[in-house]
This record gives structure tokens, sequence and C-alpha cells, in this order.
């Protein structure tokens, strides 16, 4: 029987059978497995590296093996490496799949972190990485592709400028030139299926909306295949990659009430979103869900819902620091990195807009929100104050 998502997040990764009645997976620690003989420990190390089986602790262990089968039934794969890291998420398989003299392309307003790892790591192991329009059309992706690009990176929508990327368009188009698809899916976690879109490496900073707490750094892979399952897994045994398995434990803990969650941040990033968007101080609401952002075809195509994260590119009357005057005068808005987690954030995004806009023309400066679980009309009142900030008032 095909479970519905809510029951997904509810029951997957469980076995109360197994855990003497107990609801939740116990958190298992440890480094060394005893076996029972030679023997038994040669047998489960024939299969230990490609099967959940407990064989030494860097292989992962019930916590480790629990949270994985949740994470690919959510994603509708067969298989999840979790990682240390959002961010090791991006570089384990980049490493596992791309070896010298290869090439890559990825999207220009790709996520920092991951633009740098490719600029340094990749760069000095003979990859070499080209930045391309995130809107390009599948026609004009097959212009970039040369006979040793081996890997089209996406990160739809992008992390800062929320474009949305025609995924199936430009997955048809790489496998035709037996170019992996990898999606950094992170803000659409349950809401973009990647699989059925063409995807075939999916990655998450569980970090983010499952993990829902800002209290654990967490990521994993995904994959459909058992060939891309043997390239990741030799990939993450072969380069040490380890997650906590308290981390592990907490994001099983949070996908229980992810789908709750991550309804209540969405209706209230629209209503937000759609306050901002009448305000004169705002040029653009960068929100995939609004006709305003670009690729929002797409989003009403591929995607069933949204998260609470969006952009806003405010009127270019006003300067850098007065968006840093009006993101300081916010009192329910933290400033920090990251999101999905239950409170509301602010950064200034103006260098990655203009790196992404690539026309020459400054729109504005701008402004990333996370929108959490405080009340509704409480946000929208600081927010209120701080566009007042803005205008010097």
């Amino acid at each position: 029987m095909v479970r519905k998502i809510e029951t997904t997040l509810v029951q997957a990764g469980r076995a109360p059978v197994r855990q003497y009645g107990f609801v939740n997976p116990p958190l298992k620690r440890g480094s060394t497995v005893l076996h029972a003989s030679v023997a038994a420990k040669k047998e489960v190390g024939q299969h230990a590296a490609f099967e959940p089986i407990e064989n030494y602790g860097l292989m992962g262990n019930e916590t480790h093996f629990a949270l994985e089968a949740a994470i690919a039934e959510i994603e509708g794969g067969t298989r999840a490496q979790v990682t240390s890291s959002g961010l090791s998420a991006i570089t384990l398989p980049l490493l596992a799949y791309l070896k010298t003299g290869e090439h890559l392309l990825v999207p220009d307003s790709v996520y920092g972190p991951t633009r740098t790892f490719c600029d340094s790591v990749l760069t000095r192991f003979g990859i070499e990485t080209s930045y391309y329009d995130p809107m390009v059309t599948p026609e004009s992706l097959k212009a970039l592709l040369r006979p040793n690009t081996k890997v089209l990176f996406t990160e739809s929508p992008g992390s800062h400028t929320f474009e949305v990327q025609d995924i199936p368009g430009l997955a048809k188009v790489a496998h035709a030139h037996g170019v992996k698809v990898f999606l950094d899916n992170t803000w659409g976690i349950l809401h973009f299926a990647p699989f059925q879109h063409g995807v075939d490496v999916s990655i998450h900073a569980l970090t983010k909306y499952p993990g829902g707490h800002s209290d654990i750094i967490l990521g994993a892979v995904v994959v459909n295949t058992e060939e891309d399952w043997r390239w990741l897994r030799l990939g993450a045994l072969q380069m040490g990659n380890y997650a906590s398995p308290d981390d592990c434990w907490l994001a099983l803990r949070g996908l229980r009430t992810l789908h709750v969650r991550l309804k209540a941040a969405e209706a209230a990033g629209i209503k937000i979103a759609n306050w901002l968007t009448a305000r004169p101080e705002v040029a653009r609401v960068l929100h995939p869900a609004f006709p305003s952002c670009p690729g929002h075809e797409f989003f009403k195509r591929d995607f069933t819902g949204a998260c609470g994260l969006f952009g806003v590119v405010f009127q270019p009357r006003y300067s850098a620091d007065d968006v840093v005057r009006m993101i300081d005068a916010l009192a329910m808005f933290g400033i920090g990195a990251s999101w999905g987690g239950f409170e509301s954030l602010v950064l200034p995004t103006t260098g990655t807009i203009r790196r992404s806009a690539g026309t020459g023309i400054f729109e504005g400066e701008a402004a990333r929100f996370q929108i959490g679980l405080e009340n509704i009309d409480d946000l929208i009142a600081d927010l209120d104050q701080g566009l007042r900030a803005l205008r010097g008032a």
C-alpha cells in the first residue's frame, strides 16, 4: 500500500516490535562492534558496505539506518546516506562521481560554500567548473555541455535568488549526453519529487526543516539506482564520512512533525510575502509561488507547495546602509545563517542577487527572510516598524 506523506513521516524508520514496544527508535552510539568469531566478522564484512548491517561504527548503526530509510522513502528514492552536514552532502557526491580532467556545470546563483568548494578543492584536483545562468533552457544547455562534462548540478530554487529551474527539461538533455543530474533539494523537501523529474542524486541539509529546531548539523544524499548507490556509498566509506547518531536521532524526531511545521511555515510565508508585495518600499518579492519570481511556471508545474524561505528586493532608492538599519531594527527576526527552524531570521543578500541577475542593471538591495512559527500578526508588526527604519522615519 502506498502511504501518504503524512503517514510516511510518522511511520518511516520505526519498528516498535524490534524496539521492545517503544515508539521511537533507540539512540545508539559506538565505534567497535564485537563479533562471535572471525568467520562471523568476515561474513558481516562481505555485506556491510552496501547494506544496513552493523560492522563498525563509522559505517553506521541502527540509528543511522533508520534515518536513511526514512529519508529515502520521503524522497521516493531507494537508498540514502546521511552525512555530517548539508555542505558535506554536497561535497561527498561531487568527489565520489568526478575525477581529474572532468567538467562540472553549476548554476551561477549556487549556495556560496558550494561555489567555494568548486573553485578551491575541485580546482586543485583538476576538475573544471563552469557556472551557468540558472534559467538556462534545455536547448541552451546543449551548447554548454562538453565531451568531458559528467555532472549537471542544480539548485532549485536558488538559496538566495529563488529562481526555479526546469529540472525535467534540463535532465532530459543531460541524460542524452551521459551526464548525471544532482539537485540541492533542501528548499523542496516534501514538495518536489526529484526522481520523478529526472534527478539522479538528491541532496539535503537535514539541518533545516527535518531538524526543525536549530540545534543539529546534518545532511543526506539520496539515490534511486544500485549503480548510483555504489558510487555514493563507496565514496562515503572511502572519505570517512560520519554523522553524529545524536543528530540522526533528533532528525528522526523532527520528521514526525515536519509536515505540520512545513504547512504552518508555508502559510505564514505566503501571507507575509503578500503583505510585503503591497509595500511601497519593496520592488519585488522573490517567492517561487509568486509570478514575480523567475521560473514560477516551473514551480506551478512541478511543486506541490512551498516553505517559509523567500527573498525581497527593495526599491533602488534605498541603500545598503538603509537595509542594514532595517534589519538591525527588527526585534522578532534573528540575524543568522541557516533556516527551517522554529524562529524567524533575516540576512542581507544583495551580492548574490547582483551576480545572478547577470544584466548589469541594479534592481535594488535585497534580503532573505525565513518565516518561523511566531504569530503572523506579531511578525508583520515588526516588519512594519523595520520598514519605517528603512525609510529613516
